[in-house]
């Protein structure tokens, strides 16, 4: 045997090994990287949410002199963050009208990202890549939207 004939050997060795390591985690299921995702992107909002109530005379300060939402007056925007972070967030875990709940919270992240904070485009892409994938994927296996959507089909009220 030949030095290039061993070379050739051991190469198709390795390219076989990694389509076979390549291939195994193609088979990694999505439902767990959903599940993940909503409980990740979930919790940045609902520790957002929970400091905003946590001290709300605090809140309306921030709304007024940091944030400055256009078109909205602080004290509306400030309950409808709020409630948006809390609500959307609870739904996204349980993945319950997930679709429905990344909504609010892309349209949030789009404004913090273009009115308050543009600096931090990073992490602001971060979380609306993981809200798209939600919303255009679904919450996955593991949801309340599963079932529910199992059940309707079983009855006959959905395809």
């Amino acid at each position: 045997m030949t030095a290039r004939s061993i070379a050739f050997g051991e190469r198709t060795s390795l390219a076989f090994r990694l389509h076979q390591a390549i291939a195994l985690l193609d088979r990694f299921p999505p439902s767990i990287l959903q599940l993940m995702f909503r409980i990740a992107i979930a919790a940045v909002f609902w520790s957002s949410g929970l400091t905003k109530i946590a001290s709300w005379a605090a809140t309306i300060a921030l709304f007024r002199d940091e944030y400055m939402v256009p078109l909205l007056p602080p004290e509306i925007a400030a309950v409808m963050s709020a409630t948006f972070e809390l609500s959307c967030s609870v739904l996204i875990v349980v993945g319950l009208a997930t679709r429905l709940a990344t909504q609010p919270l892309l349209g949030m992240t789009f404004v913090i990202e273009v009115f308050v904070y543009t600096e931090y485009w990073t992490q602001h892409l971060m979380w609306a890549s993981v809200l798209l994938f939600l919303l255009t994927k679904g919450p996955g296996v593991f949801s309340l939207d599963h079932y529910v959507g199992r059940l309707f089909r079983t009855k006959g009220l959905a395809r």
